[in-house]
């Protein structure tokens, strides 16, 4: 077997998706990657070893014979570095969120359709197992036609994960409901069917930007002050000099198969976790947990008051890897659609969408909470994405002599 070659360009909080893309003898191997930090050079020269060149720049790093590349820098550069990979011609997988704007997703999408080159976004829960669980269960009619979603996401880790960097600057994040939120906005959908049309949302910013206590933590990464201590959240220490997104945020979503679904984000509870709620004309599905001793629970019985056992228990398979499993399922499917195309579980039309609609809510929590509307995507360009980008031969009518 022949490795493919893959290059990495930004060696930070997402690096850890390297050591599923290097498996030297297996299928595909980090050849090269590319951090203008000097610290990420060394992790990454450190952590891969013999055989891996660190650039600090990304022609240099395009120089080398690349059958893939994966873009891991921070949010706000993910359109700049994508669409120089995409017009280089090689096979790109883009970290969630693929963009920080609307028109930059667009941009991405137009570039990977115009260009011909295989365009893979890292929506890794798609792979998680408690996801796929709850996901065959809606397909398989468990609980009828689906008619509502609801997501509440509980983020314990918030003040250290997102307000002492730049996750906590809109300039560079445009707001968690965006940066946090695409993730389960997308897995709304996923179970939906269906895409945002219309959003209206409330949020604020409660608690975090009362801290007075800030510290430019850019000499430092989430880890290097990450501790279960920081405790209760208003005695959060040195949070970021720029605090302006909001640590909660409610939004109710209309999707465009009239499926209604809201989405709950806070970054301040005691525990960390998702919990979705799926209900269809014949029942519901809740999931417990979102990791791997997740479990999801199936009602589908009348009982006119609330019914604590559930009709059914859907045990979730083990999975071994970051992300409940996610992970290396994911660098798996990514590494086989670099190369040899075909469907995949992730989907470059549904992120776009995640990000629209993390745009459209927060856009409607700055301007007073009113409905704000989803803005639709060429049809030529969806339809491109929506057949495994492959481009479909034009057929040319026959002329009459």
């Amino acid at each position: 077997m022949v490795d493919a070659r893959i290059g990495i360009i930004g060696f930070g909080l997402r690096s850890s998706l390297w050591r599923y893309a290097h498996n030297p003898g297996n299928g595909s191997r980090v050849v090269a990657v590319c951090d203008t930090d000097e610290r990420g050079r060394a992790d990454a020269a450190e952590k891969i070893g013999d055989g891996v060149r660190v650039t600090a720049g990304i022609d240099e790093l395009l120089a080398t014979d690349l059958d893939a590349v994966m873009v891991l820098t921070p949010d706000h550069l993910h359109a700049e570095h994508a669409v120089r990979t995409l017009e280089a011609g090689v096979p790109t997988f883009l970290e969630k969120p693929m963009a920080i704007t609307v028109e930059s997703a667009d941009l991405i999408l137009e570039t990977a359709y115009r260009t011909g080159t295989r365009l893979y976004i890292g929506h890794n829960m798609r792979h998680m197992p408690v996801i796929r669980a709850m996901r065959d269960a809606v397909l398989a009619g468990r609980i009828g036609e689906v008619k509502a979603v609801w997501c509440r996401h509980f983020v314990s880790t918030g003040g250290d994960f997102y307000f002492k960097d730049w996750h906590a600057d809109r300039t560079k994040s445009t707001g968690l409901l965006l940066q946090k939120g695409a993730h389960d906005i997308d897995v709304i959908h996923w179970l939906a069917g269906g895409y945002t049309t219309t959003v209206s949302a409330v949020g604020a910013l409660s608690v975090y930007g009362d801290i007075t206590d800030r510290r430019d933590n850019s000499d430092r990464r989430m880890w290097d002050w990450y501790d279960k201590e920081n405790w209760p959240p208003t005695a959060q220490r040195e949070v970021a000099p720029q605090v302006d997104v909001e640590d909660i945020s409610m939004a109710n979503l209309v999707l465009d198969n009239g499926v209604l679904a809201s989405y709950q984000q806070c970054h301040f509870t005691p525990d960390y976790w998702r919990n979705y709620t799926v209900i269809g004309t014949e029942g519901r599905l809740e999931n417990f947990g979102d990791d791997e001793s997740a479990t999801v629970k199936l009602w589908n019985k009348r009982s006119d008051s609330y019914q604590g056992e559930a009709d059914e228990i859907i045990e979730v398979p083990p999975a071994e890897g970051g992300h409940g499993g996610a992970d290396p399922l994911l660098i798996a499917e990514f590494v086989r659609f670099a190369l040899r195309g075909g469907p995949t579980m992730t989907s470059p039309v549904a992120a776009r969408q995640s990000v629209a609609a993390g745009v459209a809510g927060t856009r409607s929590i700055r301007s007073g909470g009113g409905t704000v509307p989803v803005p639709p995507l060429p049809p030529e360009i969806e339809a491109y994405f929506h057949g495994d980008q492959v481009r479909k031969p034009v057929e040319v009518e026959p002329t009459v002599s």
